[in-house]
């Protein structure tokens, strides 16, 4: 159990490799589905530029995209699984994309509320977040319990929006403003102490 003695981490979010639903831009949350063949093509490219990848520590959500992104890019390293960190659930949006919901006065709500109403049947943008960061304290439990001092190498495989979760919330910025491409994601430099997380500093990859 981590006591909240402070912590520094080098923390590393890649967002999963392409499916199909994320070529044709749907909304793809709760369904499993598997990457697509495009979308392990380009995950091979960017294993073959980072073949000095190295991690202290390799976390993943637990969906099926998460892992067969994690068994590509390490496929020698076995990750802890995170629960929390399962994508949004877009209730009645799940599946769909932005043309197929065009007149559909329940999205056009959603979309004129800038993203912040719940979805419906699915999760609001508040409850997803806060799932999201007890995921991150899991992480934090785990990392620390190492008892080593100097900074920890933290790798994460997760989905974009988990990523604009834990971004947004570092940052303080704006939620949509983290919105990475399959195969993308951030480095993310922080020190941690109890419940306060400090950014300092974070590059896009």
């Amino acid at each position: 159990m981590w006591d909240g003695t402070e912590i520094e981490i080098v923390l590393t979010l890649i967002r999963h490799g392409e499916t199909e639903s994320n070529r044709l831009h749907r909304y793809l949350g709760k369904t499993e589905e598997s990457l697509s063949e495009e979308g392990r093509h380009r995950l091979l490219k960017i294993k073959q530029s980072r073949l000095d990848w190295k991690t202290d520590y390799l976390f993943s959500g637990p969906m099926l995209r998460c892992r067969q992104t994690v068994e590509m890019l390490f496929p020698e390293k076995e990750p802890v699984w995170i629960p929390e960190w399962t994508e949004m659930d877009f209730g009645r949006f799940e599946g769909k994309n932005y043309e197929e919901l065009r007149g559909d006065v329940d999205y056009q709500a959603w979309i004129d509320s800038g993203g912040t109403l719940p979805f419906l049947g699915g999760e609001s943008r508040e409850a997803f977040i806060k799932r999201t960061k007890q995921g991150f304290f899991r992480m934090l439990e785990i990392v620390s319990a190492d008892g080593q001092s100097g900074v920890r190498s933290v790798t994460a495989v997760v989905h974009g929006g988990t990523i604009m979760a834990l971004c947004s919330t570092f940052s303080g910025g704006e939620y949509f403003d983290f919105q990475v491409k399959n195969g993308g994601g951030y480095v993310c430099r922080l020190r941690c102490q109890k419940e306060k997380i400090n950014l300092l500093e974070i590059e896009k990859i």
